[in-house]
């Protein structure tokens, strides 16, 4: 049986030309064509595998899984004639995606359909509990990937295919391109020593995977053993971002607000581990980092010194919210990543480096947070810092992604 959903699946979406068409306005798709990229939720409804036909649905999914004309999952499976949506999950930042970070999002019932939500964010692993798939005889997953392994939508995917496989049913991932490209590959693999929400498996920072991918990693290399379908992307190619794809851009989350943004996050999230601010309560978070005591000119003029390719550092002011958790309600010094050209950036090394001519810039007045380890996947990041080797580190974890590039291979559902 897994073999046949596999296999229906997959021949649905044989990949076609890219695309390089605008994205649509809202209610109107665009036209289907040789060149149209279709998302997995697409290919999925338009061919049903016999074998899940009148089967009960919990979806995984917020108001990142709609289809080309923005038509969300949950109405396209509410009233699909072969399937019935028993429950609905949602993973941080809620149902919509409007919740801030790591703010308590309760269950809830969907106005329009009637479904149960229930709040994975809460719950006691961050996974659904038996009792939420107490009806549910598959489980679907839809969750816009940002590119980076630190994304937490990533392990909300990986803890509902081990409690697929515990339920014993099967685990269907509606697929979509990684929309930074997929063939740029950055960081060190994740040290299973520092397994946390923020990164479940030795991945690296920028993995260049869809969710598609990365689910069947998961699940031959890492032993979760469900029985998983990947519903494809029609169309899409390793080599394109999203917006060259005319799907339709919506933020992942509320700090993630551009193209731009997702461009740096592999790398700019990690000031998330430091006493700088990421940006959040600004107009472009992770877009730009500040601090009240930042030589923003300076750290700029020595960041542009080194010839980085891809990218210039602007010194700039910062206005920064008054809810925010650093630096609320003050206008502070702050440097803004100017990508000059996307596909010979690297991010992650990037923001490593421009974090180590911080401290040594101000020693006394930076500091780490308690999250920068399970960030950066160890602490070999913190203590080369520290130590004055992060070039050396940097050129170890070249050749670690190297590598990874290679044992991905397998993995790899697109060209």
């Amino acid at each position: 049986m897994k073999t046949l959903l596999s296999a229906v699946l997959l021949l649905a979406a044989c990949a076609q030309p890219p695309a390089r068409e605008s994205a649509p306005a809202a209610g109107t798709p665009p036209p289907d064509s040789a060149e149209a990229v279709r998302p997995g939720i697409e290919t999925f409804l338009a061919d049903v595998p016999a074998a899940l036909r009148g089967k009960r649905v919990g979806l995984i999914t917020n108001h990142t899984g709609i289809d080309r004309a923005r038509t969300s999952d949950i109405d396209l499976i509410a009233r699909h004639p072969h399937l019935t949506l028993v429950a609905l999950l949602a993973p941080e930042h809620g149902i919509r995606g409007d919740a801030e970070a790591g703010v308590h999002i309760g269950d809830d019932t969907d106005p329009r359909t009637g479904v149960p939500i229930y709040s994975l964010y809460q719950s006691e692993d961050r996974g659904p509990t038996p009792e939420m798939l107490r009806d549910v005889d598959v489980l679907v997953y839809d969750l816009q990937e940002v590119g980076g392994r630190t994304w937490t939508y990533v392990s909300t995917m990986a803890l509902s295919m081990q409690a697929a496989a515990r339920k014993g049913v099967p685990f269907v991932v509606l697929d979509r391109p990684n929309p930074i490209g997929g063939e740029i590959v950055e960081g060190a693999l994740l040290d299973p020593a520092f397994k946390s929400f923020v990164g479940m498996y030795p991945i690296p920072a920028r993995h260049g995977m869809t969710v598609g991918e990365l689910a069947t990693l998961f699940n031959q290399a890492h032993g979760i053993g469900v029985e998983l379908i990947v519903a494809r992307v029609q169309g899409w190619r390793r080599a394109q971002w999203l917006d060259e794809t005319g799907l339709p851009w919506i933020n992942p989350s509320p700090n993630l607000r551009s193209l731009a943004a997702l461009t740096s996050y592999p790398g700019s999230v990690y000031f998330e581990g430091t006493n700088l601010s990421e940006g959040r309560g600004t107009d472009r978070p992770f877009e730009q980092i500040g601090a009240s005591w930042l030589d923003a000119p300076g750290v700029a003029a020595a960041m542009n010194a080194m010839g980085l390719p891809g990218i210039r550092f602007d010194a700039v002011t910062m206005p920064v919210e008054a809810t925010a958790a650093k630096f609320p309600g003050q206008t502070i010094p702050a440097i803004r990543f100017a990508v000059t050209d996307r596909e010979a950036y690297r991010p992650v090394r990037t923001s490593l480096l421009l974090i180590d001519e911080i401290r040594r810039r101000h020693l006394r007045d930076f500091a780490w947070t308690r999250t920068i380890d399970r960030l950066t996947g160890s602490d070999r990041v913190r203590l080369a810092i520290e130590g004055g080797s992060l070039p050396a580190l940097l050129e170890e974890w070249d050749r670690e992604a190297a590598e990874f590039s290679e044992s991905r291979k397998r993995f790899l559902l697109y060209p």
